[in-house]
């Protein structure tokens, strides 16, 4: 018995040792997510797209509504009561001296007007379904942009904290030297000057990336994203070998908006096949039972309207050149997928090129430029002005060179986007 609790309290001990973290062991950071688990959130938890798609889910309960058959209709009535004659009222005067009406009546559908509502309304479905698809893919891509935002916000923050960093270690020098009587009070004024704009940029950089965090956090989902949380990925160059040609091809396969336009004519010719059906004249078959004076009789009747005016050609004539509009919007559409493509490719060719122009060496150079002047104005060999003009170059060519990747990040995202998936080469 005392084995077996010495053992227990050894194992409760090892557990509570192992359970907390090591000494000196860092504490979890914030959560990260993907560019993938940013675009999934977005499509699970934002608001507006779910919205959008219960727009499907009313279509198909408009897809049960076109199904259903006509009611039947039960009608009575009991004539020659004597209600103001209460006292005639006998077993006698009811049976002899009023009538009794008991009928039942049912709408014959002529045309197929159920089989076409059906048709209509799983037609308006579909479009419904591909437009929803569309939204999924603006939405993908707003996503993709606000990300890049942030990776953009912070690679902008940890430059300027560098430049801070290191312009501050010139102007403790520049301290030295001036208490030293080595510089002059003009030039030490000049650099303390400077240092304000480093210590702006590391500011405005902090907040760029809180508003890029919350923006993205609102797009993928508030409540589904942790205050807290971060982003991860490569901010950095990303080829797309792929020509214009295959481009095109894979946005007429694959954009939702093209593919709803298509649909757009089917749903139209439906609607159309619709109308034609409803001119069909539909008829009532009724059976009655009466009970009058003693006698009882049945009879049958069939009523038809006589299409004399309304042959519901005026709805014919419209769902006849709704299929011409959505004919025409079918090939807008199609030019519109093709304009698309084309500017987001060459966007990202333009953006490529100039990206390519920092990376060839002009981003090398101005950091040569800044360490050479650097280094020759705290050995005396170079003016302050020099100084402060190869830190600005500096300074501006880092800033430039981030935002024209973020622009080329973002326009092959456009090219994903125009062309309708994320799946590229």
């Amino acid at each position: 018995m005392k084995d077996s609790k010495f053992f227990l309290a050894c194992f409760a001990f090892t557990c509570g040792v192992f359970a907390k973290p090591a000494f000196g062991q860092a504490p979890p950071g914030p959560p990260k997510i993907t560019l993938d688990e940013a675009i999934e959130l977005a499509l699970r938890h934002n608001q507006n797209l779910l919205a959008a798609r219960t727009t499907v889910q009313q279509n198909q309960a408009q897809e049960i509504t076109a199904n259903l058959h006509p009611n039947p209709t039960l009608f009575a009535d009991w004539e020659y009561l004597p209600l103001f004659s209460p006292g005639s009222f006998s077993e006698n005067y009811l049976h002899d001296l009023t009538e009794v009406d008991v009928g039942l009546s049912y709408l014959f559908e002529r045309g197929n007007k159920r089989q076409h509502r059906v048709e209509a309304a799983r037609d308006a479905t579909a479009v419904t379904r591909s437009q929803v698809a569309d939204n999924e893919r603006t939405l993908g891509f707003q996503v993709a942009s606000l990300f890049i935002n942030v990776q953009l916000a912070e690679s902008t923050l940890e430059i300027a904290q560098e430049n801070l960093k290191s312009f501050q270690a010139s102007v403790d020098l520049s301290e030295t030297r001036y208490k030293s009587g080595a510089a002059s009070e003009n030039d030490y004024l000049k650099i303390q000057l400077q240092l304000l704009q480093f210590q702006t940029d590391v500011q405005q950089a902090q907040l760029a990336r809180v508003q890029a965090l919350s923006d993205l956090r609102q797009l993928a989902g508030y409540e589904s994203v942790a205050p807290g949380y971060d982003v991860i990925g490569a901010f950095e160059y990303q080829p797309l070998p792929i020509t214009l040609t295959a481009l095109e091809l894979k946005a007429v396969e694959l954009r939702p908006d093209l593919r709803a336009a298509q649909l757009s004519v089917t749903s139209a010719n439906s609607q159309h096949a619709l109308a034609k059906a409803n001119a069909k004249q539909d008829f009532t078959l009724s059976a009655t039972y009466s009970h009058v004076n003693g006698l009882s009789a049945s009879n049958i009747a069939v009523s038809v309207p006589l299409p004399i005016f309304d042959r519901n050609h005026g709805e014919i004539a419209r769902t006849h050149f709704a299929i011409s509009q959505a004919q025409h919007q079918q090939q807008a559409a199609r030019g519109q997928v093709m304009t698309d493509v084309k500017d987001a490719y060459e966007g990202l060719q333009t953006n490529d090129r100039v990206l390519q122009r920092y990376r060839s060496g002009y981003l090398e150079v101005a950091r040569k430029n800044r360490d050479i002047s650097e280094y020759a104005y705290r050995r005396g060999a170079a003016s302050l002005l020099d100084f402060l003009d190869a830190e600005r170059s500096y300074r501006a060519t880092q800033l430039a060179y981030r935002q024209t990747l973020a622009a080329y990040l973002t326009a092959l995202e456009q090219v994903r986007q125009a062309v309708g998936t994320r799946s590229l080469p």
